[in-house]
């Protein structure tokens, strides 16, 4: 199962996963690429993978994104190598942007996408601003880009207001575990299921009588 977390930037998205991901057994994290500089707290290959204009371009045209998208003036993308090597054991998470998210349904409809809404206009802004990684004309881009994004929220299976960060997690939690009881995500485990009731049972013989 592909999960797409999307949301404005500053609405906790990155807080919330790393919290379901340490509460929940079996989701990795597909690590996205982006041509920005890292912030200080942030680490290459772990946050992303940092990367220079010219190598994402190559790998743009090459194809080697399941999506892509130029947000807040950088490029961001999602190798298609960095999802497949994850996914044989495991669920994947994406941590990426409406314009992203958009391309990931056309290509993967049956991947589970949630928004994470944050509660105000005044929050986003107060948290954009406690960060302390932007400089003032991006947090204004960031805002101008939020007020955009949030219109999106129907596009999504499923909504989470990032108020109280408790709940938002529990509420995060119970959409994966939902997703993980739909059909297709579930089809491996009830191939045998299936099987059983195609086969003739061993214990019944075959008479050719009718009823009795």
């Amino acid at each position: 199962m592909l999960f797409v977390i999307s949301g404005p930037s500053g609405c906790g998205k990155s807080t919330l996963i790393k919290e379901v991901r340490r509460q929940t057994a079996g989701l990795g994290f597909s690590v996205s690429h982006t041509t920005r500089t890292p912030r200080p707290s942030e680490k290459d290959g772990v946050d992303y993978h940092f990367v220079p204009v010219a190598k994402f371009e190559r790998m743009a045209r090459a194809g080697k994104f399941l999506e892509w998208a130029r947000v807040h003036g950088h490029l961001y993308g999602t190798s298609r190598a960095e999802v497949e090597r994850r996914r044989p054991e495991r669920d994947v998470v994406l941590d990426i942007d409406v314009q992203g998210a958009r391309q990931v349904r056309r290509k993967v409809p049956e991947a589970c996408f949630v928004f994470i809404m944050p509660p105000a206009a005044g929050e986003l802004r107060r948290r954009l601003k406690k960060r302390g990684e932007d400089a003032p004309e991006a947090l204004a881009r960031r805002l101008r880009d939020a007020r955009a994004e949030i219109r999106a929220y129907p596009e999504f299976d499923y909504v989470v207001v990032n108020d109280d960060l408790r709940k938002a997690v529990e509420e995060l939690r119970t959409i994966v575990a939902a997703a993980r009881l739909r059909p297709a995500a579930r089809s491996a485990a009830l191939r045998p299921i299936l099987g059983s009731f195609t086969s003739r049972p061993a214990d019944r013989p075959r008479t050719g009588k009718g009823r009795p």
